[in-house]
C-alpha cells in the first residue's frame, strides 16, 4: 500500500527519500517519485544468474558487481550535497569500477555498467526516463533486457556523451552471436542465454 505522506505530484530530493518508509520501493528521477513494483520470480532468477556471472568474472578485480536494492545517487553537478540530489535509482544490477563511489548507504555517481530487466510495471520507465538519466550521468554501458519478449539491447556511451545506436538482439533475428560488454571483459549475452535464463 502506498504511503499517503508521499505526494507523487511533489518534487523531492534524497533528504526526503531517506525519510520514507521501507515497505515500498521507490525511485526519484529529477525530483519525481516513482513507485517500483514487486519483481516476479522469473525476473529475480534472471537477475540472480546475471549477478552470479558478473560476480564470478570480477573476482579479484577492481570492479564490483551489486544487485538491487542499492541506492544510486546521480547528482546533476559534482558539488551537489547528497541530501540535495534529486535522482536516486535502484537498478537491477550495476558494476562500479571506482571504489570511491561506493559509500556505506549508497553509490554516488554513475556506475560503469547498468543492467535493467524489464517487467510490465517498469518497462516504460527503464526505456525512457532511466535511459535519459543514465546517459546524462555518464553510465558507460546500459543493457535493457526483456525476458518476456526475449530481446535485449546494449547501449554504449560515445565520445559525445550520448548513447549511439544499440546492439539489439530480437527473438526473430537471425544474428545469434553473443554481444560482449565494453566494460566487463569476458561478459557477453546472447539470445540463447536469455532464453535459457528467462
Amino acid at each position: 500500500m502506498a504511503d499517503p505522506a508521499v505526494d507523487l505530484s511533489a518534487r523531492y530530493a534524497y533528504r526526503d527519500y531517506r525519510a520514507w518508509p521501507d515497505d515500498e520501493r521507490r525511485e526519484l528521477i529529477r525530483g519525481e517519485a516513482w513507485t517500483t513494483g514487486v519483481p516476479t520470480t522469473a525476473h529475480q532468477r534472471l537477475v540472480g544468474d546475471l549477478y552470479f556471472s558478473l560476480r564470478t568474472l570480477l573476482a579479484g578485480k577492481s570492479c564490483e558487481a551489486m544487485l538491487s536494492p542499492v541506492d544510486v545517487l546521480l547528482p546533476r553537478r559534482p558539488t551537489d550535497a547528497d541530501a540535495e540530489v534529486d535522482t536516486v535509482v535502484q537498478p537491477d544490477l550495476i558494476v562500479v569500477c571506482d571504489p570511491a563511489k561506493v559509500r556505506d548507504a549508497f553509490v554516488r555517481g554513475a556506475p560503469d555498467l547498468v543492467l535493467e530487466i524489464l517487467s510490465p510495471s517498469t518497462s516504460g520507465k527503464d526505456q525512457r526516463e532511466k535511459y535519459r538519466v543514465y546517459e546524462e550521468a555518464g553510465v558507460r554501458e546500459y543493457w535493457i533486457i526483456d525476458p518476456a519478449g526475449k530481446w535485449f539491447e546494449r547501449h554504449e556511451l560515445g565520445p559525445d556523451g550520448r548513447y549511439g545506436k544499440p546492439d539489439l538482439r530480437e527473438p526473430w533475428g537471425a544474428d545469434q552471436s553473443p554481444v560482449p560488454s565494453a566494460v566487463v571483459d569476458g561478459f557477453a549475452l546472447d539470445r540463447a542465454a536469455l532464453l535459457e535464463r528467462a
